[in-house]
Order: structure tokens, then sequence, then C-alpha cells
């Protein structure tokens, strides 16, 4: 008989599946969830469950929706002529957070990596081509990481896109804001000087 019920060992091992949870987290999170109300353990599983009940990709962009269309492609007051295109749905929360967007969004579902499999079929770039045929689009901008993967799937977008005559645009990467220039890596300062623009 092991020192730990399988009960146990089998909430930790799926605690320990989610990304940015390590062995001690895992349990940590398992004997937290054994100390609380059953009331408590109730309304998680709940949500979870809902999760997976309620929730699922937006039709026309790919980020999260109850139903067809998530609440942005919903909105009427969203700028329809500027979409933005993003890796995943993550990342369309940072670009909301910014306050900086109005447009409208298509969440690719990752980014180009041939080691891993990742190739533009298993991405929704068909689907951001259809998109595209409407005409109502006039600027295109790419919100990539700025990691290999990121930045191949950016020039792979820009090729594939620039038939079209609609405007592709990159974000731009640089010092990020508070941050000690003296800490900064090679790559970080030459993408800010590339990115520099008048006071």
């Amino acid at each position: 008989m092991g020192l730990i019920p399988a009960a146990v060992e089998r909430l930790a091992a799926e605690f320990g599946r989610l990304p940015g949870i390590g062995p001690k987290t895992a349990q940590r999170l398992t004997f937290h969830s054994m100390a609380a109300t059953p009331e408590s353990t109730e309304r998680l599983a709940a949500a979870l469950h809902d999760l997976h009940d309620g929730v699922r990709p937006c039709t026309r962009c790919f980020f999260i929706a109850e139903g067809d269309l998530c609440a942005i492609c919903a909105n009427p007051s969203r700028d329809q002529t500027v979409m933005c295109v993003v890796e995943e749905p993550l990342d369309v929360l940072a670009v909301e957070r910014s306050g900086e967007f109005g447009g409208v969004y298509h969440v690719l579902g990752g980014a180009l990596s041939p080691i891993d499999g990742v190739g533009p079929d298993q991405l929704t770039i068909d689907a951001l081509e259809r998109r595209l045929e409407g005409g109502e689009v006039r600027e295109v901008v790419i919100a990539t990481d700025p990691d290999v993967e990121g930045e191949a799937t950016a020039h792979y977008l820009g090729d594939r896109l620039a038939p079209r005559g609609i405007p592709v645009s990159r974000l731009a990467h640089g010092l990020p804001a508070g941050a000690d220039l003296q800490y900064a890596d090679e790559v970080t300062v030459a993408r800010a000087f590339a990115g520099r623009r008048a006071l």
C-alpha cells in the first residue's frame, strides 16, 4: 500500500498537467482541495464542467464564445476594417488590456513550428483568408509572439496576404515600459532602435 491514497495522487497528477504547475504546487493545490468544504470543491467541479459544456471557439475569429460569436465579433461598435491576428485567445486579452485597439481579431490557434508538426494547415490561416475576401478589412495587424515561431508565422502571413493589396503591419518590438536599458538584450535594443519614432 502506498503512502498517499490513489485519489490524492490522481488529483495531484491532474493539477501537474496544467501549464506552470510543478509537482510541489500540484501537491499544495491537492491538499488545499482536501481541506476545502465540499461545496467549494463542487463549485470548482461545476465550473470546469460548464467550461467544456458552454464555451467554444467563436465561429468567426476563433476567440472564446458562449454562442456562435464571441463578445467582440458580436459588438457592432468594433471597427470591422482593422483586424489584429494573434496566436492564442490569451493574446486577445493582452491586447484588450492595453485599450489601444478597437478593431476585430483573428486567432490562429498557434504559430508555425515544423519541429512540432505545426504547419499552415494546422492553423486557421484559410479561415483568415476567407474573412479577408469580403473586402471590409482595410488593414491587418500581425501580433504574433516575438520568438522564432512567431516571427516565421508573421513573415509567412505577410507573404501570403501581400497579393490581396491589404496593408499588413507588425507590432513594434522593443524595450518594455519601466525596463532599464542596461539589462536589455541586444536583439531587444536593436528592435527598439528599428522601431523608433519621432517625439
